[in-house]
């Protein structure tokens, strides 16, 4: 692990535990990024447009970091081109910001062609607003006459742009793709879950309760970046359930429009399993939930949303009660479970079940015949056989969606007229 100085410019109107909250994430941030912190640089201020953190500071930074030699500094506010030019200039070292970071690690995790480029659309994107600074900051090392262009800002930013313009376009194929798949998965009967919060609620170890499967599961960011779908059987009805990349906070809209692929298994889910860690505070309870519900609001077609309360476990009965109340009107279907114990599993899959599209129960009688035999095999593919009966007849009590309800009603009136 290389080692990292971390600096936070704490905002003068904050309260400390949010700053303290805010230093926190960074920590995990780093930690997720296989770095190891070996110190921690602390300034409450308004921001100073040439250091972020005022000028005294930075030279602090910056005696830490010839004592320490780490291999970067990272700070928690977003930092101009300047302000990064400024700060490695006096620190002799790497400085990045936390978006930088969380780029670094998305990069790091990255495995298939499409999350690749949306790292590589996300770092753009970071990239376009600051490319004529960028090559400007640079001019300044060269000589008169650097790369022979007077325009080569222009250049720069419109190679940027293009490239941009070519990662949006394959995007958007594979999201082509991906909603036939989507369709095919629906016609086939299955309905779709999705588990959705932020990072560090406990999602892949829900994911992991629920589906009865060993998925990665550590206690750090960003664990799961590629979707993972598997089979989930609630009360004999198939269901795929996804587990997806988490929330962070403050999260830039130019990551969550990058990374929006990796969200649609959420947009486009029948039931979005919500999970909320309860044993937060309060207030950031509230915040988090709120910023969901803002991510969810335009994109969700007909969805139902069920809060999965999580962590429950480290509560007293009492604080339970008490914080369940005070994020009633955020959390929709609230149900209490442990991912890490398994309490409440079992009322969580009975919610989600009464949320599943609605199945037809019929009773269907067919006449002994071969025809017949491949039909009762069909029905226990498609549907749910609750109970069957052979005599002269065959007789089943079975519960399955609409179409094959109509076509199983015609296969036993074109059957009983033979």
């Amino acid at each position: 692990m290389k080692d990292v100085i971390l600096v936070q410019r704490r905002i003068p109107r904050c309260s400390e535990s949010e700053n303290q909250r805010k230093l926190a994430e960074l920590r995990e941030l780093a930690r997720a990024g296989n770095y190891n912190v070996v110190s921690e640089v602390i300034q409450t201020r308004n921001p100073d447009r040439q250091y972020q953190v005022g000028k005294g500071k930075a030279e602090e930074v910056a005696e830490l970091a010839l004592s320490e030699k780490p291999a970067k500094i990272i700070f928690y506010n977003p930092l101009s081109v300047t302000q990064v030019y400024n700060l490695s200039e006096m620190c002799k070292c790497e400085v990045i910001d936390k978006f930088q970071l969380i780029l670094e690690i998305f990069a790091s995790r990255a495995t298939t062609r499409r999350s690749r480029m949306q790292v590589e659309l996300a770092k753009l994107e970071y990239e376009l607003p600051r490319a004529r600074k960028i090559v400007s900051l640079l001019k300044m090392e060269e000589r008169p006459g650097f790369m022979g262009l007077g325009g080569y800002e222009d250049s720069y930013e419109q190679d940027v742009k293009k490239r941009i313009s070519r990662i949006k376009k394959e995007l958007s194929t594979g999201q082509r793709d991906s909603e036939n798949l989507r369709g095919y998965r629906h016609s086939k009967g299955f309905s779709l879950l999705s588990l959705a919060g932020y990072t560090n609620a406990g999602k892949s170890t829900l994911f992991r309760s629920l589906v009865d499967e060993n998925v990665e599961v550590e206690n750090m960011l960003f664990t799961t970046l590629s979707p993972t779908t598997r089979y989930l059987n609630i009360n004999g009805r198939w269901t795929l359930l996804t587990d997806t990349v988490g929330f962070i906070e403050d999260l830039p809209h130019f990551l969550v429009d990058a990374f929006r692929s990796t969200l649609e298994d959420v947009f486009r889910a029948d039931i979005i399993l919500l999970v909320v860690d309860i044993s937060e505070p309060v207030d950031v309870i509230r915040k988090k939930l709120a910023v969901s519900h803002e991510i969810f609001w335009e994109q969700l077609e007909k969805a139902t949303i069920i809060s999965a309360i999580n962590k429950a476990d480290r509560l007293s009965p009492e604080e339970l009660s008490s914080r369940l109340k005070s994020i009633a009107y955020l959390a929709p279907n609230p149900v209490v479970v442990s991912a890490k114990t398994g309490e409440g599993l079992d009322e969580l899959k009975d919610i989600i079940y009464s949320h599943l599209p609605e199945w037809k129960r019929f009773t269907l009688e067919l006449p002994m015949s071969g025809e017949s035999m491949s039909a009762v095999s069909w029905l226990f593919e498609e549907g749910i056989v609750h109970s069957i009966n052979y005599g002269n007849t065959v007789v089943m009590d079975v519960e399955a969606r609409n179409e094959v309800y109509h076509k199983a009603r015609s296969l036993e009136k074109r059957l009983s007229f033979r």
